[in-house]
């Protein structure tokens, strides 16, 4: 199976809805002031289908001048074009804008319909095809096929019929291993069914029972049913004309412009970096002015700013930054089209290269866009990573930016990791510089701590990532990864650094010496600073690194006691217990030949370490003897 969308471009009252009946049978005009006024007000829908498995799924548009904003909505998904010419009219003013539309949507391929061919000689009719083929030149359609039709007596549609297919056959179809994605534009209610929402699925497949999310306001629903052209089916694949029946959804939460997407695989933005476009007979346009906006079949209020210009003449380019009004769903490579504010006619369009952007400066944004306008798939993914700076990307983050299938995303992924450009921590990607440049940081830190703390074992890893700003998440990867570190549970230390062993050597002695005459009645760190002339913070130091080497076991933050002190202690709860099944706080106490207030501190430790158990109001012990 092979699907194509086809659009209809033409100025109103060409007869583009006749002739789609004509051709399918089906008659595009569904709303009842559409067949009592005879003109198409929204967009309407049909189809062809051939017998090798082709279907032509056919966007049947709008032609008058004040409904080119429905037009615009039908045209985002469109592969092929079909212009409709009146021969007894000739070329008129939505012919021409139409036509520039499709031009600023890079539609690459498309036929010319001279419709109404019954009405005029042969000679005019020859006279039409002239102005049209001048009419198209420079355009996609230059040199494309033109066929004189009348909808009325059947004249040429067989001939018409098989230029379709011929063109349909040359476009590239959809992809299908993309995510998820299908711009809305129609949602109705149908008795027994609820909510339906149909559009053109631009990629990815999606079938019955399927989670999709619905952006930009982030609901979540589950496909109840899928239609496409009539008949119900179990999975729709990119290039289908698709109906969703929505489960759990109200109608009135939805409208045109939103976006039935794979789960948390799209951020909706309203900041867009793009390059654009003015057509040859548009106005001026300053820096910083408000344009319509339209992208699949979204439309709202962007303020446009350049990026290398203060105004933009007509027919010129130039790179710029879109700030919306409203959130939208946009890759990068999508295009658009914008409108004047006022009065509102089309002026441009362009190409969106970065829907999600980091703060740049001028020349940052110009260099920048310049590979994700003009680079590989690999350059435009690595520049992005780098842009994300210390927050990283995800791998998904990247399938739900740029237009590219999965896995050549993830082949482009591979190769970038394989080349150390892109380094992953967790499920975190990075660029190489930022990734050096944070490895730099944390070594100059941790230096400036040992010279600031010789005596220190080294500099608590919580404290090193709060001059980092990475997330606790990838944190123990990416010390893990630096080889210059040394990790030492909650302590991080440079692989090359050792502590000033002489001083701290003289010190631990000190230290030791009066703990150990001290016992069971330890001095406090404050207090041990003051008797030994040894400053607050080294002294706290002094009773990590001793703490580390085992030579000192920690109660608390302020009390020590010596290794050889703890195991004497250890050995009298063992005597005791020996003889007695409990003790209470005070024979502790006098085991101990302490006070209270050495005492409490010393079992709170046992009962926190399992040595001992506590029952109410006396101890149990825990530990083996031996």
């Amino acid at each position: 199976m092979r699907y194509i969308i086809l659009g209809t471009a033409g100025h109103i009252d060409h007869g583009k809805s006749s002739l789609v009946k004509a051709l399918t049978g089906t008659d595009p005009d569904r709303l009842k002031e559409e067949k009592e006024r005879g003109i198409t007000i929204d967009l309407g829908f049909a189809d062809l289908s051939y017998p090798d498995g082709l279907t032509v799924g056919i966007v049947d548009v709008p032609g008058h001048e004040r409904l080119v904003r429905n037009m615009l909505a039908g045209a985002g998904g469109i592969d092929l074009v079909l212009l409709v010419i009146a021969a007894d009219e000739g070329i008129m003013p939505q012919s021409r804008e139409h036509l520039a539309i499709c031009n600023l949507l890079n539609i690459k391929s498309g036929i010319v319909a001279i419709t109404k061919a019954d009405l005029v000689e042969k000679d005019w009719l020859d006279l039409v095809a002239e102005e049209v083929r001048n009419f198209v030149k420079g355009t996609f359609l230059d040199g494309a096929e033109m066929v004189p039709v009348s909808s009325k007596t059947g004249y040429n549609l067989d001939l018409l019929t098989d230029k379709i297919r011929a063109a349909a056959l040359a476009v590239e179809p959809k992809p299908v291993n993309e995510i998820v994605r299908l711009p809305i534009d129609r949602v109705f209610t149908m008795k027994g069914f609820g909510t339906v929402v149909t559009g053109t699925l631009f990629s990815g497949s999606l079938s019955v029972e399927e989670s999709v999310e619905i952006l930009p306001s982030g609901l979540t629903s589950k496909v109840r049913g899928l239609h496409s052209h009539g008949r119900s089916l179990q999975t729709v694949y990119a290039g289908q004309r698709v109906a969703i029946n929505l489960q759990g959804i109200d109608k009135e939460a939805l409208k045109r412009g939103d976006v039935v997407v794979t789960p948390k695989t799209i951020v909706p933005t309203q900041i867009i970096d793009a390059r654009i476009k003015l057509l040859k007979d548009s106005p001026l346009l300053k820096s910083k002015s408000s344009v319509h906006l339209h992208m699949t079949t979204s439309e709202t209020i962007a303020r446009i700013i350049f990026y290398d210009h203060e105004e933009l003449k007509p027919g010129d380019s130039c790179y710029c930054q879109l700030r919306l009004n409203d959130p939208v769903v946009a890759f990068s490579g999508d295009r658009f089209v914008v409108r004047r504010f006022s009065p509102v006619i089309t002026i441009g369009g362009g190409t969106v290269l970065d829907p999600s952007p980091a703060r740049r400066t001028r020349r940052e944004g110009i260099a920048d866009l310049e590979i994700l306008e003009n680079g590989t798939l690999q350059e435009k993914i690595a520049t992005k990573v780098k842009k994300s700076g210390l927050r990283g990307a995800d791998s998904s983050t990247i399938m739900g930016w740029v237009k590219a299938e999965i896995p050549t995303i993830e082949d482009s992924i591979k190769q970038l990791k394989k080349q150390a450009i892109l380094i992953q921590l967790d499920t975190k990607l990075f660029h190489r510089a930022i990734y050096d440049a944070l490895s730099l940081k944390i070594r100059e830190t941790l230096s400036d701590f040992h010279k600031r703390n010789p005596l220190s074992p080294g500099m608590p890893k919580e404290e090193l990532r709060t001059y980092t700003r990475i997330s606790s998440e990838i944190w123990n990867n990416l010390v893990a990864s630096l080889n210059a570190l040394v990790v030492d549970r909650d302590i991080v230390r440079l692989r090359d650094f050792t502590i000033a062993s002489s001083d701290a050597d003289a010190s631990s002695q000190k230290v030791l010496q009066a703990l150990e005459k001290a016992k069971f009645q330890p001095p406090s760190k404050e207090e041990l600073a003051g008797a030994l002339s040894i400053s607050p913070k080294a002294i706290s130091d002094i009773l990590k690194l001793m703490t580390t080497e085992g030579k000192l076991i920690r109660i608390n933050d302020s009390l020590h006691i010596p290794s050889s002190v703890y195991q004497e202690l250890l050995s009298l709860l063992r005597i005791f217990f020996a003889k007695q099944p409990t003790m209470t706080v005070a024979e502790f106490r006098d085991i101990l030949s302490t006070s209270r207030k050495y005492a409490l501190p010393f079992l709170e430790y046992l009962d926190s370490h399992k040595i001992t158990l506590r029952v109410g109001d006396v101890r149990k012990l825990l530990l083996k003897a031996g």
